[in-house]
């Protein structure tokens, strides 16, 4: 028989609530931007009828095509710079991913108080180490490969 506590704590309740909450609204997010795309509210910054040709480049020739042929900036579009491009449909969507991959940030960052009040300073610290890594890694400064 086993001895071990099957009962959640107060921060994984927390966590798991936030998280909830924050896919909801992401997801919620997805379909409304999607929607503006596709009913051709905001304009385009690839042109419908020309996506196709896109979607069988790698990743760099599709940057530098559209770059290129759209965009006309002197650097590829790369990193945050898609938030430059938010008043156009096919990327606005960008938005509503960004939330849903920070959703985590926010959940370790509202559950580290509870935990040194716990005095759980070992999960404290580490809910703080990776609040600090997802943050250095979707800025940017943090990146593996590329």
């Amino acid at each position: 028989m086993s001895n071990k506590n099957t009962q959640a704590t107060e921060e994984q309740l927390q966590y798991a609530a936030i998280l909830e909450k924050g896919m909801y609204a992401g997801l919620a997010l997805m379909v409304i931007t999607f929607a503006l795309y596709v009913l051709r509210v905001l304009p385009p910054i690839v042109p419908r009828s020309e996506i196709s040709t896109y979607w069988s480049m790698p990743v760099h020739d599709y940057l530098v095509a559209i770059n290129t042929n759209f965009l006309h900036w002197e650097t590829l579009p790369t990193g945050w710079s898609w938030m430059k491009l938010l008043g156009y449909g096919d990327f606005l969507n960008f938005l509503p991913v960004a939330i849903l991959a920070g959703v985590t940030i926010l959940c370790y960052m509202v559950i580290t108080p509870g935990l040194f009040a716990r005095g759980d300073k070992a999960m404290a610290f580490m809910a703080i180490a990776e609040a600090v890594i997802l943050t250095l890694a979707a800025s940017g400064l943090l990146s593996v490969g590329h």
